[in-house]
């Protein structure tokens, strides 16, 4: 099973990219993680924001294919570590592969969030793209090793 986080935006800060790293190269190879970049759409010519939200849905759309599709977004479902590693047992027996969704500044298109398997609330707080990303490995790599008796998390 292969993980994709698909994320509006590109050129995140140095940081972000060696801590979504770290976490990317720790999990199993049956279990692999990879962050695929959506370019963001302009705000250029009047566009308004469902516009903006619309064009970045069907490039998520045309990648995540037949994926289960989790849709991040603070009005979704907020869980602890031992539910996401629930979940994440749970979607290794379904035989396809999941795909996180992050969206751009204008948030997701409605019909995105209709389209997806679960909506996931990382928090309520409004958060930067990058942010999302590290937190986002972090969790599916801490859910992983909860599975696996690992004592990286301690409760």
């Amino acid at each position: 099973m292969k993980l994709r986080i698909v994320s509006v935006g590109h050129k995140m800060p140095g940081w972000v990219d060696e801590a979504c790293a770290e976490y990317l190269k720790r999990m199993p190879r049956e279990l692999s993680m990879e962050i695929i970049e959506v370019k963001p759409d302009k705000r250029a010519s009047g566009k308004n924001s469902e516009v903006v939200q619309d064009a970045e849905a069907k490039r998520i759309l045309e990648i995540v294919d037949k994926d289960y599709l989790v849709a991040l977004d603070e009005r979704g479902q907020q869980v602890n570590t031992l539910q996401l590693a629930n979940k994440l047992q749970h979607w290794q027996g379904l035989g396809r592969d999941v795909s996180f969704i992050i969206g751009g500044a204008d948030g997701l298109h409605p019909t995105l969030k209709q389209k997806s398997d679960w909506l996931w609330s990382l928090s309520p707080l409004t958060m930067p793209h990058g942010m999302v990303r590290v937190m986002l490995t972090e969790q599916l790599y801490r859910a992983y090793t909860v599975n696996q008796n690992h004592p990286y998390h301690r409760e």
